[in-house]
């Protein structure tokens, strides 16, 4: 089982870190793969980003320490990754990315690729109820757990 995962991790949340629990109970130990956005264009949606290397680094430390698994994490260009080229059983998405993962999908049927499996993971809330999400946290509104910093 080959599941794969997209994002800029930028700062690693938790709500980052449900959809990266889904992956780990989707894999049942086989390969994850990890499309990490370049600096170029994680920099297309946020001004100051940590390099990529230390959000893979991140990602790899977390992953092992948290459930014990080592991740191939591969360097995205653009939305796609290897999605197009490589078989891949599952993808995990938030509720805003289910319109790239259908249109990859899309993609793969025009290539002969079998569709992937498309599982969306809910977003985690803040105490505010608001969704915890990077831009919040970038703002100082709210902690990488969601507390409520104004």
């Amino acid at each position: 089982m080959k599941v794969a995962l997209g994002g800029t991790f930028n700062p690693l949340h938790d709500g980052h870190k449900a959809l990266l629990r889904k992956v780990v109970e989707l894999s049942k130990a086989d390969e994850i793969v990890i499309g990490l956005t370049s600096d170029d264009m994680a920099r297309e949606r946020y001004r100051t980003v940590l390099s990529y290397t230390v959000r893979a680094e991140n990602i790899k430390q977390y992953m092992k320490r948290e459930y014990g698994v080592d991740v191939r994490i591969i360097e995205l260009f653009d939305r796609f990754g290897i999605t197009l080229d490589e078989e891949i059983d599952s993808i995990v998405v938030s509720p805003e990315t289910v319109v790239v993962a259908d249109e990859i999908n899309e993609l793969r049927k025009d290539r002969g690729c079998k569709a992937m499996e498309v599982i969306v993971v809910d977003h985690v809330l803040a105490e505010d109820g608001g969704i915890i999400s990077s831009t919040r946290i970038k703002k100082g509104e709210i902690d990488k757990h969601g507390r409520l910093l104004e």
